[in-house]
């Protein structure tokens, strides 16, 4: 019998923990659990639930930082920084849609833990590189405090950094600094028609090396399967294969850029221009990758997501559709493949990882059945190097593996 101990403060946390390396029994880190069905499957008997550690312990809208508790709902943050006109510039995932669980239940620690970001990933970072410090607690049970409250932080090397995609291998974070954005006043995305994965990737490079600034550039092929009915519906989506550049910033520069790159991308077509309102709907359906979601026509199916050089994207995704019968979707200019494979024993990982490795890339498997996550490498396995090193990292954080033992690699033993 699972045993869940909610939390009210760092100090508790502190408590459970030593418990568990007193019993040298591992525990699960989870906030609402809306992202448990990601990654290996773990058995832990006890699950350390920090939803209760919701404050918003400081903000400083002129400072563009927010300091917020692990627990508290991205959702319900994003509200307070609406209110402000600013903004995450990474535009934090929402899994729901993928997986199927509570629209709005994740958690400030859980999108740190998972680093999973939009479609401005390309242009402005990921989580780490806005994440300016936090408090956690070790796998010795300690609390320790990493980087500043402030943007520029000399202190030395910002452990915080290492926290930001370890699904909480690593510690067990309690409170995290972030740095923010000014909203955009407007945003404009161009629409180009009709065109294939290759022809696609290289209208998306020549938009993302002009000088007009583009923050985001996806390309969604022609789909048999996908439901009309979806967001991008608006936009003739599956019928049409659709390629979409992004601009944003202050409303006459938008204008203006906008206008400049459709003459620079009239050699692919000629863009049609879809404004603000409609544009945010496009980009929030495309970071929550709502043609796959669990409720669409592709719900049974697994889903990778694939990083690689965004030049080599096409190629990529063009093997994998001829190799697997699966649809995918270009993000990132062409550096973010996901793709939805029919149901597999082996959710086709050795064909997703061949063609991820030629391209330069890697792959994670992030929807797919409990006993599939079980049977194969949910991450991309690391080379022996890496690997070693991964390793001395979390002896130095958990050297018991006390905490989310099995996550993220199948042979996470002590």
């Amino acid at each position: 019998m699972v045993q869940t101990l909610k939390v009210r403060d760092a100090a508790d946390v502190e408590g459970a923990i030593r418990e568990a390396i007193a019993a040298e029994q591992p525990v699960d880190i989870v906030g609402h659990a809306s992202k448990r069905d990601i990654g290996q499957p773990t058995e832990a008997a006890t699950v350390i639930d920090l939803s209760a550690l919701n404050a918003v312990t400081g903000y400083e809208p002129h400072e563009l930082i927010v300091t917020v508790q692990a627990g508290a709902p991205v959702s319900d943050v994003i509200s307070m920084l609406d209110a402000k006109n600013q903004q995450f510039a990474f535009e934090p995932m929402d899994t729901s849609v993928l997986l199927g669980t509570s629209s709005g239940a994740g958690t400030i620690g859980g999108m740190i833990a998972a680093g999973l970001a939009g479609s401005r990933r390309i242009r402005s970072g990921g989580v780490r590189d806005h994440l300016l410090g936090g408090k956690a607690v070790s796998g010795f049970g300690d609390t320790f405090v990493a980087g500043s409250r402030v943007v520029k932080n000399v202190t030395g090397y910002d452990i915080s950094k290492l926290l930001a995609g370890s699904w909480g291998t690593l510690a067990a974070l309690t409170e995290a600094t972030i740095k923010l954005v000014p909203k955009a006043e407007s945003q404009v995305t161009l629409v180009l028609r009709g065109l294939d994965d290759a022809t696609a990737n290289r209208a998306m490079t020549k938009a993302l090396g002009s000088s007009f600034d583009v923050s985001s550039a996806a390309h969604l092929p022609v789909s048999e399967t996908r439901a009309p009915g979806d967001t991008l519906a608006v936009l003739g989506a599956p019928a049409q294969a659709l390629t979409l550049v992004r601009v944003e910033g202050i409303d006459v520069s938008v204008a203006n850029r906008a206008r400049s790159l459709a003459e620079l991308l009239l050699p692919f077509g000629k863009a049609e221009s879809v404004d603000t309102e409609a544009s945010v709907e496009i980009w929030q359906a495309l970071r929550d990758v709502v043609p796959f979601a669990a409720t669409s026509p592709l719900g049974n199916h697994v889903v990778w997501r694939i990083v690689c050089p965004p030049t080599a994207g096409a190629a990529l995704g063009t093997a994998l559709k001829r190799d697997t019968g699966g649809e995918v979707i270009y993000d990132w200019g062409g550096g973010l493949v996901w793709a939805a494979l029919s149901p597999a024993a082996d959710a086709h990982a050795a064909t997703v990882r061949a063609h991820a490795a030629a391209a330069g890339g890697h792959a994670m498997l992030l929807r797919a059945p409990k006993e599939v996550r079980a049977a194969i490498d949910v991450f991309q396995p690391q080379a022996p190097g890496v690997a070693a090193l991964s390793r001395r990292i979390k002896e130095n954080f958990d050297p018991r593996h006390i905490l989310n033992r099995g996550r993220m690699r199948r042979d996470d033993l002590p």
